[in-house]
């Protein structure tokens, strides 16, 4: 401020001016200066690399929860097919039985309903036993998004380590932290490409 009045310091100015003059320990402040500077670029880049794989996490799991619903759906309609299938078999069951007990000149009737329901009942059972494999397929499809998206939170966690370490680095001027924070981003990086590889 002008006048009287005066200025108050960020918590990063002196560091910031320190390491611009050179002076009062130079190299040090130089080193430090850089290190700050370091350390803010890669903690951004970490953020933002952890944000994409954030929300490839999130789509995974909205996929599975899609993918689980259509395996229920499928499996409903496959259910519905047997309970048609097992109806048609009873149909059929008691038109034998008419068949048998019928006299000569009606059996040939029963006999024309029992081989329709013969028919109709291997379609029925045709038709149930795909819906069955699309459901399978379907399980399958959530179970590789489930794991797909534990992929994505791992990586989103380690990625979150390694941002609380940079912090905690920054506050000490630890060197050996901030390579636990080059560590730790490299692991997320990793454990990312696994991800998104499907492994």
């Amino acid at each position: 401020m002008s006048g009287g009045g005066f200025h108050v310091h960020g918590p990063h100015d002196h560091e910031l001016e320190h390491a611009a003059q050179g002076s009062h320990g130079g190299h040090d402040g130089h080193a430090s200066g850089g290190m700050i500077a370091q350390i803010a670029v890669i903690t951004a880049i970490i953020a933002t690399v952890g944000a994409i794989f954030s929300y490839m996490g999130g789509a995974t799991q909205a996929n599975a929860g899609l993918y689980k619903n259509n395996a229920a759906i499928k499996k409903t309609e496959a259910s519905n097919q047997w309970n048609f299938f097992q109806a048609k078999s009873t149909k059929q069951s008691l038109a034998e039985l008419a068949r048998d007990l019928a006299p000569e000149d009606k059996k040939a009737g029963y006999q024309g309903k029992i081989d329709r329901y013969e028919k109709e009942k291997n379609e029925i059972k045709v038709g149930a036993e795909k819906l069955e494999a699309e459901a399978a397929t379907w399980d399958t499809s959530s179970d590789e998004q489930m794991h797909q998206h534990h992929r994505w939170a791992q990586a989103t966690t380690v990625l979150q380590v390694s941002i609380a370490l940079a912090a905690i680095a920054l506050l000490t001027r630890k060197k050996w932290l901030e390579y636990g924070m080059f560590a730790m981003a490299a692991i997320g990086l990793v454990v990312g490409a696994l991800a998104a590889l499907h492994i």
